[in-house]
């Protein structure tokens, strides 16, 4: 793997970590958060310190050969924990199981964690290795043993994490599903780096050179499991928002149509509200959507119900479904309304107004995606002659 290939995910995920500190800030207390947190901390600082320059820095550093071995398993270690204490977290149930739980897992990895360190100075590792310092050093004494240790705790952390994400995946849906699809994925990549890893091993105590399984095919797999995982992590947590800031974008552009049609003559307007330009899209489709409603509002004294049952007896004869022919004809008696009040014309009081009124209000209650079908159907070809055709008020029909 080159350099760049450990550098660039250790600046991503401390991106990540660095960005999400605030919620860390605000829910420390809560278990879920510090987990998610640590992970990404654990993640990034893991591809840092296992980039061969830096593996070098550390022993130059440390003035000890192979330094970075242990001190790059210990932080492996700590990722597998921090990926078990998060999926118990996250899964939730009693609060004392969970603790428990996450308790027992924290206890077994600490215990790796120390003994690791232990048992390098332990042992004898006095040419350094880079890249190979499992299969360099897998028949000496005591550096054996802490290579099986970080090799063993990382296959436990990803067998049981992907068995306990496939049991729950049956039972969720949407953005927790998906996430959990995605965590299956980057946890099997780091089975398959520790067995790899563990199989090299298992060949130089047999006396086979099958070194390239884990110089060559492994690390790529370390990779790839270290950023699905993550990522996998983060849908859950971010889907939503990102979807909820999709829908709104989305709403909010579909209603265009509607408010240049409200807002294209010149007059008095509802006054709008200053928004700043980082302003999420919820703030600013509520703003949108409350002019709008608005604008319907002062727009009342200019509907008339005849050009709206025009329009709805075209669409029904044409073979417009009656629901969407009702929308055609509420948004033709929408666009003759604008066209009677640029004329400047007076409506006369009678009984098309609020037979009107009533039918605007039926067509955008309840609900936003009425104000949506509503703005979709000035697009409609039995509307666009509507502003033409109406009978401006005043006149003998009126």
């Amino acid at each position: 793997m080159r350099n760049s290939d450990y550098y660039l995910p250790a600046i991503a995920l401390g991106i990540a970590f660095i960005t999400k500190l605030p919620s860390l800030w605000r829910g420390w207390r809560d278990p879920l958060v510090r987990s998610v947190h640590f992970l990404l901390f654990t993640a990034a600082i893991c591809f840092f310190f296992a980039a061969p320059p830096t593996i070098t820095a550390v022993n130059r550093l440390t003035d000890t050969p192979n330094f970075s071995g242990p001190l790059v398993y210990c932080i492996m270690c700590a990722f597998s924990c921090a990926c078990l204490v998060l999926i118990v977290n996250w899964r939730g149930g009693p609060r004392e199981v969970v603790r428990r739980s996450s308790y027992t897992w924290i206890t077994a990895y600490a215990a790796a964690v120390v003994a690791l360190p232990v048992l390098f100075a332990l042992g004898d590792a006095p040419v350094e290795r880079l890249r190979d310092l499992d299969t360099y050093y897998a028949n000496t004494p005591f550096v054996r043993e802490m290579i099986v240790i970080y090799l063993a705790a990382h296959i436990t952390s990803a067998a049981v994490t992907t068995a306990m994400c496939l049991r729950w995946a049956r039972e969720v849906g949407q953005w927790l599903r998906l996430g959990l699809i995605v965590l299956v994925i980057g946890f099997l990549f780091n089975l398959f780096f520790g067995l790899t890893k563990l199989t090299a091993v298992f060949a130089r105590w047999a006396g086979y050179d099958w070194d390239t399984l884990s110089t060559t095919v492994a690390p790529p797999m370390a990779a790839a499991g270290g950023l699905i995982t993550t990522v996998g992590f983060l849908l859950p947590l971010l889907g939503p928002q990102v979807s909820d800031v999709c829908r709104a974008w989305i709403t909010y552009t579909r209603l265009g149509a509607l408010w240049r049609q409200l807002r294209s003559t010149p007059g008095d307007h509802t006054p709008l509200p200053q928004v700043a330009w980082w302003s999420d899209p919820e703030l600013r489709l509520t703003v949108r959507e409350t002019a709008i409603h608005d604008e319907l509002l002062r727009l009342q004294p200019h509907l008339d119900d005849l050009v709206r049952q025009r329009a709805y007896d075209t669409a029904t004869r044409s073979g417009l479904p009656a629901g969407q022919a009702h929308v055609v004809g509420v948004a033709a008696m929408v666009v003759a309304a604008v066209e009677e009040r640029r004329r400047r014309t007076d409506p006369e009081a009678d009984d098309r107004g609020p037979a009107g009124a009533n039918a605007l209000t039926a067509a955008l209650s309840p609900g936003r995606d009425r104000l949506v079908h509503l703005s979709r159907a000035l697009r409609s070809p039995y509307v666009a002659g509507a502003g033409r055709d109406a009978t401006p008020a005043g006149t003998g029909s009126r």
